[in-house]
C-alpha cells in the first residue's frame, strides 16, 4: 500500500520538474551560461547535475565515487563538468523533460530528498535568472522535512535565531532573534545560498 506522503511528495517532484523544464526551454544561450547560486557553477552545470542520475548508470556513480576518496561533492562537479561538455543545453533540457516522472531519489534518502533535491537547485537556476519562483507550498513541504541533519549538512547555525516563513505556516528556531521571510527566502538561507540576516 503506498504512503500518501510519499505520493503527494512524488507528485510535487513531478510538478516542479515539468515546470522547471518549462522554464528552461525558453531561456537564450546567455541565461544558459549564466552563474547560478552554485559557487562554480552556471545554469548549464546545474540542470546537468539535476539530470545526471538519468544518464547514469548506479554502478558508473559508484565508481567516480571511490575515483574520488568518497566525496560526494567532488564526483558531482566532475560529473556536471563532464556532462556539460559531452551535451548541448537542448539535450541537458530534453534530459529533463523526458524524465519528469522518473522516481528516482538521491542514494539512502526518500521522496522528501527527490523533492528537495529539485527545489532547491530549482532556485539556483531560478534566483539569478529572475525567473518565478517555486510555489511555496512545495517549498513548505521542503521545508517541513528540514532537520539538524540537513541544517549540519548545509553548514548553517541557528543558534539564537528563529526563522518564520510569513507565506507557509513554518518555523524553525527558539532562538530571541527572530526572522520573518518567505518560505523561498527561509530556504534559501538554510542550504546557504542567502547569508543570514
Amino acid at each position: 500500500m503506498n504512503d500518501p506522503t510519499d505520493d503527494r511528495l512524488f507528485a510535487a517532484t513531478v510538478a516542479e520538474r515539468r515546470r522547471l523544464a518549462a522554464l528552461l526551454g525558453g531561456l537564450t544561450f546567455e541565461q544558459w551560461s549564466k552563474d547560478s547560486l552554485c559557487e562554480g557553477w552556471r545554469v548549464r552545470e546545474v540542470v546537468a547535475h539535476i539530470t545526471a542520475a538519468y544518464r547514469h548508470q548506479p554502478d558508473d556513480i559508484a565508481g567516480e565515487l571511490a575515483a574520488a576518496g568518497g566525496d560526494w561533492n567532488v564526483v558531482c562537479d566532475r560529473l556536471a563538468r563532464r556532462d556539460t561538455t559531452d551535451h548541448s543545453d537542448a539535450e541537458l533540457l530534453a534530459s529533463l523533460a523526458d524524465n519528469v516522472d522518473n522516481p528516482w531519489q538521491p542514494p539512502g534518502a526518500g521522496p522528501a530528498a527527490a523533492l528537495s533535491h529539485d527545489v532547491i537547485h530549482g532556485l539556483d537556476i531560478t534566483e539569478p535568472l529572475g525567473l518565478p519562483r517555486v510555489p511555496a507550498d512545495r517549498v513548505a513541504l521542503v521545508l517541513s522535512n528540514v532537520d539538524a541533519k540537513s541544517l549540519a549538512f548545509f553548514g548553517v547555525d541557528l543558534t539564537d535565531l528563529q526563522l518564520v516563513a510569513t507565506d507557509v505556516d513554518w518555523s524553525i528556531g527558539d532562538g530571541p532573534h527572530r526572522i520573518d521571510a518567505v518560505a523561498a527566502e527561509l530556504l534559501l538561507t538554510i542550504t546557504g545560498r542567502r547569508p543570514l540576516q
